[in-house]
């Protein structure tokens, strides 16, 4: 697809970020046609580039974070680093940053500075706690994110310590949120004639909104929701269960009419017909009972059996996949999941589809992420630096 008719073709954004939540963010922006230019330290850069499994010396994770950005050195101790980083974000509709609260200010990029020289500027803030507030010094990963904002609480067995999730999640939600604060203002622009503004997203905040009812069920109630496994705390049945060969199954079985047909189809017709099973609130009540039996049932089958038979019943579930069950499942095929691509030496190797999916207007990944500044000149020269300026700003260690 041509990248001029992607939905955020013309936008030109401008990342001051590192590792996952500043640089995701953009990197969605980057896949529906938006103009990333990644400011990187000359020192090493980004150090996701070093991040988990790494072939011949960058990150796998690098090459997707990345994609489809420019990536531009600039030392910002440097003054004439940052006079080449705030020339940049003078013609940038969006910047995204993830730096501690103050340290933008410190470097003479705060955002007065730059609204003062483009008015029109929406400046996304993501940072552990947000830009106000008397957390707002302290430094903040996503796994405090997580914490704070009561997924991790919540996350595990009653009988154990808290858990986290397997990946960044709290990092991951913060950036989606810092995309959806982005395209409003932008909106706001375009329909209202409004002027640029801030995006404070706190990864805490971010995850918190994620908390479904648990604030008004403590308000109300006084019920502080635990940590109860693999249930879905009162939506009666939804499980994982274990098969006879020992792989895991996810059944949701907690609609009215998908109980009874499963019951039907495990040949339970006395549960199928129990009014007290009909509604969600009597399956709930008598849920110990019911997982029981449905564990008795999965323990007798194997994980194929199973899936079969809940299929034709038509249940809810799924196998717990791991990434070898991606690679062969014909639905993650079908869509585009899992996207071809080549590292620098020609290798191929895979990477995860482009989401959301627009009809019309779909995103994608034209280029994996890029060698450390190879696009430093040619961003210095568009700007209007001369080449004897350019070699000079090297040799000084400005970029």
């Amino acid at each position: 697809m041509n990248r001029a008719a992607k939905p955020l073709a013309g936008l030109k954004v401008v990342e001051l970020g590192t590792l996952i939540a500043g640089p995701f963010c953009t990197r969605i922006m980057a896949e529906f046609g938006a103009e990333v230019v990644k400011i990187e330290s000359p020192d090493g850069g980004d150090p996701l580039r070093k991040w988990r499994k790494l072939y011949e010396g960058t990150s796998l994770w690098w090459y997707v974070q990345a994609r489809n950005k420019k990536s531009v050195t600039a030392n910002l101790k440097h003054p004439e680093g940052r006079e080449f980083v705030r020339r940049l974000i003078a013609e940038a509709d969006i910047l995204v940053e993830n730096f501690r609260p103050g340290v933008l200010e410190k470097l003479g990029l705060s955002w007065e500075q730059l609204k003062a020289d483009n008015p029109g500027l929406v400046m996304v803030r993501l940072s552990g706690f947000g830009q106000t507030g008397p957390y707002k010094d302290q430094p903040g990963f996503g796994a405090v994110g997580e914490s704070m904002g009561g997924l991790r609480y919540i996350t595990g067995f009653p009988d154990r310590p808290p858990v986290r999730t397997g990946i960044s999640i709290g990092d991951s939600i913060a950036a989606l949120w810092g995309v959806i604060g982005a395209l409003m203002a932008l909106r706001h622009k375009e329909v209202n004639g409004g002027a640029g503004q801030v995006v404070d997203v706190a990864l805490y905040e971010a995850v918190f909104a994620m908390m479904e009812s648990l604030v008004p069920e403590f308000d109300v109630f006084g019920f502080i929701r635990e940590r109860t496994g693999n249930i879905m705390p009162g939506i009666t049945p939804s499980n994982t269960h274990t098969t006879r060969d020992g792989k895991h199954v996810t059944i949701g079985a907690n609609g009215d009419a998908i109980f009874r047909r499963f019951m039907l189809a495990i040949g339970r017709e006395d549960l199928a017909n129990d009014p007290g099973l009909a509604d969600n609130a009597g399956r709930d009540a008598r849920r110990d009972e019911i997982y029981a039996l449905i564990d008795t049932w999965c323990a007798a089958h194997d994980e194929d059996e199973v899936l079969r038979l809940l299929a034709s019943a038509e249940v809810p579930s799924s196998r717990v996949y791991s990434v070898a069950d991606m690679f062969a499942d014909p639905q993650f095929l079908a869509r585009d999941m899992l996207l071809s691509a080549r590292l620098p030496d020609g290798k191929p190797f895979r990477m995860p589809g482009v989401m959301p999916r627009l009809s019309d207007t779909p995103g994608s990944s034209e280029w994996i992420g890029p060698v450390l500044g190879e696009h430093t000149d040619a961003t210095l020269a568009a700007l209007g630096y001369l080449a004897a300026d350019i070699s000079r700003l090297h040799e000084d260690g400005a970029v």
